[in-house]
């Protein structure tokens, strides 16, 4: 038995309080929804100084997100991680991993410019990163029992490239973003090419077809309440983007969506 284990009467009061973590993330899901009808994320292009002081945009990004890192190496490392044997958790494990070992050790690092983050915004990060990977690992890690053939079942496979695709898009996307600007140049421009010629949010359209595809893959209740709360927060972000790009520039693609291709 490992420390956390010894916080519970048995493994099936875990499970419990993992699975109520995962209903309780829905209904975060859905007060954050009513919330950014009202107000933007304040991080990025909407930060601003009345929700805390601002922290080095590269220094907060790397901060916020190793949780997400460390906290499931902890539970695979130090903890009697039973289920790992399993090649359907290794594989959903290492697409967790996978995103946020580059999110937290390679993105932050590569951001030529960007505006500060405010403090409030960067703490729910940290608690979000913290909380999120503590739920997926420990579940997938001790929990997650698949068939032996769940690896080639279909759900299985579509979702495993649904996060490839994803996975690739957001990368693809933030590298556009990245190179937008020439040496010494500054303010905002149309972003072009990949799947920027359909979306407004690329990124964020490449983000949510990852943990959308997680989802589907892992057919748990804490993958989809993980894609719940992505879509949620980066489609409201995708659509402020949008609406800005078009009062901004006049020459912006008409026929450019938010963030569904061909759709909206």
């Amino acid at each position: 038995m490992d420390s956390i284990s010894a916080l519970f009467s048995s493994p099936e009061e875990e499970q419990y309080v993992l699975d109520c973590m995962a209903y309780f993330m829905i209904l975060m899901a859905a007060c954050t929804f009513v919330c950014l009808l009202f107000v933007n994320a304040a991080y990025g292009r909407y930060s601003s100084s009345k929700y805390g002081f601002l922290i080095n945009v590269k220094l907060a990004w790397f901060i916020q997100e190793l949780p997400a890192f460390l906290v499931p190496v902890y539970l695979l490392v130090w903890t009697s991680s039973r289920k790992t044997s399993l090649l359907a958790n290794q594989l959903l494990i290492a697409m967790f991993l996978c995103h946020y070992t580059q999110r937290t050790f390679i993105y932050p690092f590569l951001i030529r410019e960007g505006k500060p983050t405010p403090f409030l915004s960067f703490f729910l990060a940290v608690i979000f990163c913290a909380y999120n990977g503590f739920m997926q690992i420990r579940y997938l890690s001790h929990y997650a029992e698949y068939p032996a053939d769940w690896v080639t079942n279909p759900c299985f496979i579509a979702g495993s490239l649904l996060w490839l695709c994803g996975w690739l898009i957001n990368l693809h996307s933030d590298h556009i973003l990245r190179n937008l600007r020439g040496p010494g140049e500054s303010g905002y421009k149309i972003p072009r090419g990949g799947m920027f010629e359909y979306v407004s949010a690329a990124n964020y359209f490449g983000e949510i077809t990852e943990w959308t595809g997680f989802a589907l893959a892992g057919q748990s209740v804490h993958s989809a309440a993980f894609a719940i709360f992505t879509t949620v927060v980066l489609s409201s972000r995708a659509f402020a983007h949008h609406k800005w790009y078009l009062a901004k520039f006049e020459d912006y693609p008409k026929t450019r969506k938010a963030l569904l291709p061909f759709v909206v």
